[in-house]
């Protein structure tokens, strides 16, 4: 398993390296934005783009899972559709062929024939990236490849990489929105009982390159198995200051007044902080930047919680269902209400079937957990 979380780290600095050649040339750019419709739209937002980015990461990263670990190949899920539209109207099937000159050739169809923005993507999708440093040396996990499934979010918080705001990211504080919002997230799960055991964030555009001033990016991750919980990011010691009040919760601007309102009373109005991008907020949490992220909406899918719930439950956290668990008799820590990952809403049509209908809450600490969670009781 140590083989498949090296894998995973490189493909998703791959992954990385195609989401910063997408944003170098505007022009470009422009070619790669379709709006999504139908089923596949996400409807919390007004507009919510499919990018050919999106659909050529999520496929790189099939291939090259795929080819190594051949008995994962049919549970390596996405967001996207991999079908997208030309300009001429056609429908092409996007897929990472064997080598660069077919990946080239296929995407330049996507492409209306733009041979140089194609080669580009290409060589992205077929270049190894430099070593990672991953410190999984004498990792062991008692798993096999044909237990587990993988969910990718191939840029999540796809809105604020389409904005492309930069934003300086502060030390120790979180940032509401900007290009660092948007990750690379790669999870895995059991097949058997949908329990998330690794999971891979990387985070393309973290900070700029003094010498160059190009994008570099910052890669997490956690493995938790049994008795086996390893993260890439330290156990904070102590969650934020929070002065000897409550503690910090981040939310969605859009969330519910009541919620808010209900968290205020909780916190603080300085310790309720705003955020973009489901996974962001859930990795503000991993960092210790916020000691909870709460959702009362059903607005965030599998792909967005995966990889992050992963890391989350190494740390001794983990994500679980609002909804359920301010229903449950056992109280917070009832291990029924954490989200999983392996079975649909069968009644619900197109994403809608992956989506975290009850809401939810990361936390860190079960402490915090249970604050959230007493405090929200009997309000929604």
């Amino acid at each position: 398993m140590a083989d498949l979380l090296r894998l995973l780290l490189r493909v998703a600095e791959k992954a990385a390296n195609v989401a910063r050649v997408c944003r170098q040339e505007a022009p470009l750019f422009q070619l790669l934005v379709q709006e999504k419709t139908g089923d596949d739209k996400n409807k919390k937002f007004v507009q919510d783009f499919k990018t050919l980015a999106d659909v050529v990461i999520q496929e790189m990263i099939r291939h090259d899972v795929g080819s190594q670990f051949p008995e994962m190949a049919a549970f390596i899920h996405g967001e996207e559709s991999n079908k997208f539209e030309n300009g001429l109207g056609e429908s092409v099937t996007v897929t990472v062929c064997r080598t660069e000159e077919e990946t080239a050739a296929l995407l330049s169809t996507v492409l209306d024939g733009d041979h140089t923005a194609a080669s580009l993507l290409a060589r992205a999708i077929h270049q190894d990236p430099a070593t990672i440093d991953t410190s999984t040396d004498g990792l062991t996990v008692p798993l096999s490849p044909s237990e587990l499934g993988i969910w990718i979010d191939p840029i999540d918080a796809t809105s604020q990489y389409i904005e492309g705001r930069e934003e300086v990211l502060e030390e120790g504080r979180l940032s509401p929105s900007g290009l660092h919002c948007a990750l690379v997230l790669i999870g895995v799960y059991l097949r058997s009982t949908g329990e998330p055991v690794m999971g891979v964030i990387n985070q393309p555009f973290n900070h700029k390159d003094p010498a160059g001033g190009g994008w570099r990016g910052k890669h997490f991750w956690g493995v938790s198995c049994g008795s086996i919980n390893v993260c890439s990011v330290s156990r904070p010691k102590d969650g934020p200051e929070s002065g000897g009040r409550g503690p910090s919760v981040v939310l969605s601007s859009s969330e519910k007044q009541v919620v808010k309102e209900a968290l205020t009373s909780l916190c603080g109005s300085d310790k309720m902080v705003y955020a973009s991008g489901a996974g962001y907020k859930i990795l503000c949490v991993i960092q210790g930047l916020a000691d909870a992220y709460v959702l009362s909406e059903g607005s965030t899918f599998k792909w967005d919680s995966c990889a992050p719930h992963a890391l989350l439950r190494a740390l001794g956290g983990g994500v679980v269902d609002l909804s359920k668990t301010l229903q449950s008799n056992l109280g917070p820590q009832d291990h029924k209400t954490e989200l999983t990952y392996h079975q649909p809403y069968t009644e619900c049509k197109g994403a809608d079937r992956w989506a975290n209908h009850g809401g939810l809450v990361a936390y860190r600490d079960c402490s915090q957990l249970c604050n959230v969670i007493g405090c929200l009781k009997g309000k929604l």
